[in-house]
């Protein structure tokens, strides 16, 4: 049975409180931390953040979206905010098939059936695969970077140097130096990300604050060090993942209704994703 449950946590800070009070529901193996706006009645939007990112990257669209009359849901993926795991013997898995599942899980919890579903980075990874895997559950699709879909066999692909290095935080979570070094300096690891990342992004010291309770989670580290190495294939998955791994490596095709939104190089679109099937172009608006 599936529980919902109100926090006395504000989900936005710093004078913008546009996101409210957050919400708890069990969700398959989590319990899912999210902010909800609009009418319940209203077509439904679900936004996805990636890493090194939170629900307040959605903090602006949020009530754009709901005063046009859209039910908006944000929630924490596994690792942020306040999302946890029901079990602490429930292995700490980063793997896009994971996450994927994760929000399967969340759309039965709440009871959504085919959402718009949106997202960058993690996030669009995420919104990709249930676009391809269950396009019954997925009214349409808004993906930043595009198809994000990947596997490990793609990530075996050398790239030229230039790319690879903006994939260097990558090999440098391979190392144990690397998951040392992430776990004693996460914010500044992730605020050097997004300078990295949006370079004429002059964000405010409150701006990155909001965001930094998120990574105070317990699973934090573990799920975003697992997620990288298990790109790499320096870490194990989990056996019940493996199917649906497999039909990801096949760059399965998108044909839900899509619109990408294409950013400057650096914001991490990955190098090593499968080509863009030709269903998937078909169906798809870049703006």
């Amino acid at each position: 049975m599936s529980t919902v449950a109100q926090t006395t946590t504000t989900a936005a800070t710093s004078g913008n409180s546009a996101l409210g009070s957050l919400k708890q529901i069990d969700a398959g193996v989590l319990n899912v931390g999210y902010a909800e706006a609009g009418p319940s009645s209203g077509p439904t939007v679900i936004l996805l953040h990636g890493w090194p990112y939170d629900i307040h990257s959605f903090v602006d669209v949020t009530p754009r979206l709901a005063s046009a009359g859209y039910h908006v849901i944000v929630p924490y993926l596994r690792g942020y905010g306040t999302t946890t795991f029901l079990s602490k013997e429930t292995f700490r898995n980063g793997q896009p098939s994971a996450l994927a599942l994760d929000a399967i899980a969340l759309m039965d919890a709440l009871q959504i059936q085919t959402p718009i579903i949106a997202g960058f980075d993690w996030g669009a990874r995420t919104a990709d695969i249930v676009a391809a895997l269950w396009p019954q559950r997925c009214k349409a699709l808004v993906s930043v970077s595009g198809y994000l879909i990947g596997s490990q066999q793609g990530n075996r692909l050398p790239l030229p140097p230039p790319a690879e290095l903006q994939w260097r935080y990558q090999y440098y979570f391979a190392t144990e130096r690397g998951r040392l070094g992430y776990a004693k300096y996460t914010r500044e690891f992730n605020k050097l990300i997004w300078q990295l990342a949006s370079p004429e992004w002059q964000f405010d010291d409150a701006t990155f604050d909001r965001t930094t309770a998120s990574f105070d989670n317990p699973d934090h580290v573990s799920i975003v060090i697992h997620n990288y190495r298990w790109r790499l294939e320096l870490a194990e998955g989990e056996p019940e993942y493996d199917a649906i791994e497999q039909q990801l490596a096949q760059g399965p095709t998108i044909a839900v209704p899509t619109i990408t939104l294409e950013v400057m190089p650096m914001a991490h679109s990955t190098p090593t994703r499968a080509p863009m099937p030709e269903s998937f172009r078909a169906s798809t608006r870049t703006a």
